[in-house]
C-alpha cells in the first residue's frame, strides 16, 4: 500500500506505511524510538515461534479484540481485549463506519496510530468494523498476526 493509497492519519495527514498487525501484548513490551520524521516508532519483537528475524519499527497498527468498555459521547473512548490482554481505542465517535461496533461483547477490528504503549497501549482509530459474525476472525487472530510478521522484511 502506498502513500497515496493509505488511510488518511489523525488531522488529515497520510500514513506512510500499512498498518501492521500486532497483538495488546507486543505493543505493551514494545521499545519506543525516534522515528525518521521525528515522531515516535515503537519497536515490536515479532510474533510466532519461527526465527524470529529484527524487531519489527511500527507506528501504525491493526489489532481485533473483545469490547469491554465504551465511554465519553464526543471523544468516544473504548477498552478492548484481545488474548494477551487489555488496550486502549480513543477517537472512535469519529470513525466511519457500516454499522454500530461500539457495544460490549462485540469483536471488533481497529486500525490506527500508536498513541503511547505503557502502561496499556493507546491507539487514535482511523477505521473500526464489527467482525462478530464470523467466529474465525477471533479465532484465527493470533495465527494470522504470527503469518504476518514472519513474512514482513
Amino acid at each position: 500500500m502506498n502513500a497515496s493509497r493509505s488511510p488518511a492519519a489523525p488531522g488529515g495527514a497520510l500514513f506512510t506505511n500499512p498498518p501492521v498487525k500486532v497483538l495488546a501484548s507486543q505493543l505493551r513490551e514494545s521499545q519506543v524510538c525516534l522515528g525518521p520524521r521525528g515522531k515516535n516508532v515503537y519497536s515490536v519483537k515479532r510474533q510466532g515461534s519461527a526465527s524470529p528475524g529484527p524487531p519489527l519499527a511500527v507506528s501504525v497498527v491493526w489489532m481485533q479484540g473483545t469490547v469491554l468498555e465504551v465511554t465519553g459521547d464526543q471523544n468516544t473512548t473504548v477498552q478492548l481485549l484481545d488474548e494477551t490482554g487489555t488496550f486502549i481505542v480513543t477517537g472512535a465517535s469519529s470513525v466511519p463506519r457500516g454499522r454500530p461496533c461500539l457495544h460490549r461483547g462485540k469483536y471488533v477490528m481497529v486500525m490506527g496510530s500508536v498513541q503511547s504503549c505503557t502502561p496499556e497501549p493507546v491507539v487514535r482509530a482511523v477505521k473500526m468494523a464489527d467482525l462478530s459474525e464470523n467466529p474465525f476472525h477471533q479465532s484465527g487472530w493470533r495465527l494470522e498476526v504470527e503469518d504476518l510478521q514472519q513474512t514482513l522484511p
